[in-house]
């Protein structure tokens, strides 16, 4: 799989990041890891790795949108056709890499999302619900279901990201890349994915300013999805017949 990348935006997430970057290595040689300005180990861990994977580091943190806007950028200078996203802080397994693979052989230039249990052991109660709150609005705005809308594990045909990348620099900016994505049509498939919530897991997701965020986010949505993304994915059915 020499066209696919794996990237992995970490801020703050040393007491998994190693394991999980030799997790990664079992199953993809193209590893990028996008250091948010962590305060921790995390730069005498990647020191562990500079060999074998790619490290792009800046003091200070900017937010997970911002750590994907330089994955993708890294991905398409090394001219990698296809980049999967992973998070760093033990919940998602590498053993789910070849699921992917997979289903992207089956399916070209498709985004892939993974889509987890969302009522299994651990799992936060926040989650669930913000992730129900999410699935909804996304339904609302490009007339598409899908059963996880917040994951971090997917898989990005590079091609249609040329012109997107994400305005948001935090967790939101997860929401607005798959909306614009299916404003333009792309074919979004969901594979059911395993996921861990150990109970030392570190998140920096802030439920009340993180979930404002994400409100005011679809409410801009809303109002973008009547005067923009409905009609363009109108304009491109139409085109394409």
């Amino acid at each position: 799989m020499s066209e696919i990348c794996v990237i992995v935006p970490t801020y703050n997430n040393a007491r998994f990041l190693q394991s999980t970057i030799e997790d990664i290595l079992q199953y993809s040689e193209n590893v990028i890891v996008v250091n948010d300005g962590s305060t921790d180990q995390t730069d005498e861990i990647l020191k562990n790795f500079w060999q074998k994977i790619t490290v792009f580091s800046y003091k200070k943190n900017k937010g997970k949108g911002y750590a994907l806007r330089c994955g993708f950028n890294i991905a398409e200078n090394q001219n990698f056709k296809y980049a999967i996203t992973m998070d760093s802080d033990g919940q998602h397994q590498a053993a789910d890499l070849p699921l992917f693979y997979e289903t992207l052989a089956q399916n070209p230039e498709s985004v892939i999302i993974g889509s987890r249990l969302l009522q299994q052991e651990n799992m936060p109660a926040g989650n669930t619900f913000a992730n129900k709150f999410s699935n909804f609005w996304f339904a609302v705005q490009t007339g598409k279901c899908l059963p996880d809308t917040q994951t971090g594990f997917r898989l990005y045909p590079l091609k249609k990201m040329r012109s997107i990348r994400p305005f948001l620099s935090r967790y939101e900016a997860e929401l607005e890349l798959l909306v614009r994505l299916a404003w333009r049509n792309a074919k979004i498939i969901p594979i059911k994915i395993n996921v861990n919530y150990p109970t030392d897991r570190i998140t920096h997701f802030r439920p009340f300013a993180d979930f404002l965020r994400i409100s005011v986010l679809n409410t801009f949505l809303c109002i973008l999805a009547v005067f923009y993304g409905y009609p363009k994915r109108l304009f491109l059915w139409i085109n394409n017949r």
